[in-house]
């Protein structure tokens, strides 16, 4: 029996979107001369999105390694941009603070994201983006909610 993929099924459409949007903002990002790479940027802007985070945590919601966030952290740390603090619950983990200085670049950086989005929308309608968005917002709620129970049966077993 011959196996057949989709290349416009849910996934394989999300992940080509997610990996054309990183592109372009990356390549907006590097254009812009704002003084924070790509992947320091999507940093600062995830640390703004999850606020005081710990660091494995802020990894962990970016889908990258911990030493790479840790490499972009060192250098966003050396221009001001955050603070890593320990936390007072563990010691051994480090909590990330945006500075005031970070969010002078979060607005640079919101823009850029806007123009992308702005860019991406124009062949679709008003409705359909927001249709397109409230269907996205209910497909990572479902997702978090298998992942919860997923967690849970784990630790039940255990």
């Amino acid at each position: 029996m011959a196996l057949l993929q989709d290349p416009d099924s849910f996934g394989f459409l999300i992940a080509d979107v997610s990996r054309l949007m990183r592109a372009e903002f990356d390549r907006r990002i590097g254009e812009a001369g704002i003084g924070v790479t790509p992947g320091e940027a999507r940093a600062l802007s995830n640390a703004f999105r999850a606020g005081v985070v710990r660091q494995t945590v802020l990894a962990e919601r970016m889908g990258v390694e911990a030493m790479t966030l840790s490499t972009y952290l060192d250098r966003l740390e050396a221009r001001g941009l955050v603070q890593r603090q320990p936390d007072p619950t563990d010691r051994r983990a480090k909590l990330i603070h945006l500075t005031d200085e970070a969010h002078v670049v979060l607005e640079k950086i919101q823009i850029i994201g806007a123009s992308v989005r702005v860019d991406v929308a124009t062949r679709i309608s008003p409705s359909e983006w927001e249709q397109l968005n409230s269907a996205l917002r209910h497909a990572r709620d479902s997702l978090n909610q298998l992942r919860l129970e997923a967690n849970k049966r784990e630790s039940d077993a255990a």
